[in-house]
């Protein structure tokens, strides 16, 4: 019976595990070791999602009280929500870092809306 050639896929798996794991130090214990790299890279994946939700969070939080306007995050996200202004966080807290003056704008803009339809009976 003559010698059949087998396919790439198993080739090209070996060809990419090797490449991850030759990076490890060590002779032994590599496939642990990558199993345990794949894992944490999953977890971490959603984990760094909300880091960067609570960054973004802190820095908008932070520009909101530290300037002219003593105001709440979490009044300004309701305010927003309620003017139905949907900017979400990750674009606030860049506005924020970028020019602080636009957040007051915005909020002050919130606020001059939502005390004039308080003041008239409106909500």
């Amino acid at each position: 019976m003559t010698r059949t050639r087998r396919g790439y896929i198993a080739r090209r798996r070996r060809i990419k595990r090797h490449s991850f794991v030759s990076s490890f130090r060590g002779g032994l214990l590599k496939t642990q070791q990558e199993i345990r790299a794949l894992a944490s890279s999953r977890r971490d994946r959603g984990r760094q999602k909300i880091n960067f939700r609570r960054l973004w969070i802190t820095r908008i939080n932070s520009v909101i009280r530290g300037g002219w306007i003593y105001y709440s995050y979490s009044r300004f996200i309701h305010d927003l929500y309620k003017r139905q202004l949907l900017l979400n966080r990750k674009i606030l807290a860049q506005i924020a870092i970028a020019n602080e003056n636009f957040i007051y704008l915005i909020s002050n803009e919130i606020i001059k809306k939502l005390n004039w339809k308080q003041s008239a009976g409106v909500i």
